[in-house]
């Protein structure tokens, strides 16, 4: 445990020096992002190097990050150049609506996708395990935004019974029971966007999966005790197709979350960090920017050590110092 402990130091160090740099390898020039073509023509030479020293970006790239890392040691994530305001407010105004779907999403996936590969993989070959191979393959093709435009479409615009955009009804005053409820609406599209992607690559994982552990000698054994058919479907055979999900959800948490989420809340105008990240990389808001990957950095290092620590829970046999 304490090896991992020093690797995901390391990791962390490595990826802070790329979250510093690749914003500012990007194309483009701040003040052009913020202030518009024209605004920077008009500007004077005085007014450009006053806000240069103001961001920061006067400075080499090697004293901008020194400068960075004192301020992180300070908890201090720098200021907007763009929102005109701490990136730690702005992060933490956008972070819970992000949280809240993609946790969701994860959380419901998970469970679809397990107990669907599991029974799918029990029964293979069968008329069951057909129609859901197919189509969880079929699923699993489609980009983000083109099932969130779908769904979007359809309850949205043709039904109607669900809002368009945000993650609220605006200026309504709700609270309480009706604010709840009035969330959990505006959260369906994008959740469900979200939900039939990953459960599909969670099903195929668990299916081939359970396809191989039902072949182990255990389960003959199980099988041979006189075991319920239920027992051995979920308890033996299916608490072993649990770890590459486990594992898989630990590494792609990260691509979960911003590339998965950015595309859908864009699509549903939903106030969250994949908006907040789409919006930032246009007005080149590298405070913003830096802020996001930080805090992406720290879910997904938190969620791969989670991982780790279930993984041991499950399957005793990778426990060691190593």
């Amino acid at each position: 445990m304490r090896v991992k402990a020093v690797n995901y130091g390391v990791a962390f160090l490595a990826i802070l020096f790329l979250n510093f740099l690749l914003p500012r390898l990007m194309p483009g020039d701040p003040l052009m992002a913020i202030y518009g073509e024209e605004a920077l023509l008009q500007m004077t030479p005085q007014l450009k190097a006053h806000l240069l020293e103001r961001f920061g970006l006067d400075k080499p790239i090697w004293k901008q990050f020194l400068i960075y890392l004192s301020s992180l040691m300070r908890g201090d994530l720098g200021y907007s150049y763009y929102r005109n305001a701490p990136v730690s407010k702005v992060i933490l105004s956008h972070l819970p609506w992000t949280l809240l779907l993609v946790g969701t999403a994860l959380i419901l996936s998970a469970i679809l996708g397990v107990i669907a590969g599991i029974e799918s993989g029990w029964r293979r070959g069968r008329s069951l395990d057909r129609a859901l191979l197919v189509g969880m393959m079929s699923t699993s093709g489609f980009p983000s935004f083109f099932v969130g435009v779908l769904l979007l479409l359809f309850f949205g615009v043709i039904l109607g019974v669900l809002p368009l955009q945000g993650a609220k009804t605006a200026y309504s005053d709700l609270s309480g029971l009706s604010l709840a409820l009035d969330i959990l609406r505006h959260l369906a599209l994008p959740l469900a966007t979200l939900v039939v992607l990953f459960t599909s690559a969670n099903y195929l994982l668990t299916r081939n999966t359970m396809v191989m552990t039902l072949g182990e000698p255990f389960i003959l054994t199980a099988k041979a005790k006189g075991l319920t058919e239920a027992r051995v479907r979920y308890v033996h055979a299916g608490r072993n197709s649990l770890l590459p999900v486990l594992t898989s959800t630990g590494v792609q948490f990260g691509t979960r979350i911003v590339a998965g989420a950015l595309f859908v809340e864009v699509v549903f105008s939903y106030p969250g960090m994949g908006g907040l990240i789409y919006n930032s990389i246009l007005m080149r808001d590298y405070p913003v920017l830096q802020g996001c990957a930080l805090m992406v950095t720290a879910l997904v290092l938190t969620a791969n050590f989670i991982v780790d620590l279930l993984y041991v829970k499950l399957d005793p046999r990778v426990r060691g110092d190593g």
